[in-house]
């Protein structure tokens, strides 16, 4: 299967740095291969991320693009702008999905006002839903259905995990 990355358009440290921290845990825990994020350069976001993945495992990355329309045009991949304004998925899940056993996918999600261009750039202009809602609820929706529904259980070096309780929470140490 081909790997899947995250877009994060126009990142800002100040307003955006809980946002984009969590565009990428679910990125990371529904598969995606990484994020690279425009914007505001954030050292501290990014450290976050890679703590996480240090931590809980991956593999995974993050990286910054201080210019994400060159990064974009250079995709070699199928781009899918997910926006309140698109078509809705369902209608295509399955088209790309198909796509996706060979090509990859960057999967756009933005922050302040997304460029007018990104709509042009993307093959697919997709809505979860089309009234306001959250890129990183977005995301995850647009990512279950991507991996047909399943959940990433492992993740290579990672030297924590949860294990499941009725009650409670049980966490253990992993020998990595």
């Amino acid at each position: 299967m081909a790997r899947v990355f995250v877009l994060r358009l126009g990142h800002r440290k100040e307003r955006d740095k809980r946002i984009s921290t969590h565009v990428a845990l679910v990125a990371r825990a529904l598969g995606a291969s990484g994020v690279v994020y425009s914007g505001e350069k954030d050292e501290k976001m990014e450290k976050s991320v890679e703590d996480v993945v240090e931590r809980w495992g991956g593999p995974f990355f993050i990286s910054y693009e201080r210019n994400w329309k060159k990064w974009l045009e250079k995709f070699d991949g199928i781009k899918v702008h997910l926006t309140m304004y698109g078509v809705p998925f369902q209608e295509r899940m399955k088209e790309i999905r198909g796509k996706f056993k060979s090509r990859d996918i960057c999967v756009i999600v933005g922050s302040e006002k997304v460029p007018a261009g990104i709509y042009g750039m993307a093959d697919y202009n997709l809505a979860i839903g089309n009234q306001p809602h959250s890129e990183v609820g977005a995301l995850a929706i647009f990512l279950y259905e991507l991996m047909d529904r399943k959940l990433k259980e492992d993740f290579e070096g990672a030297k924590i995990k949860v294990v499941p309780q009725k009650k409670g929470k049980k966490v253990v140490k992993l020998n990595s």
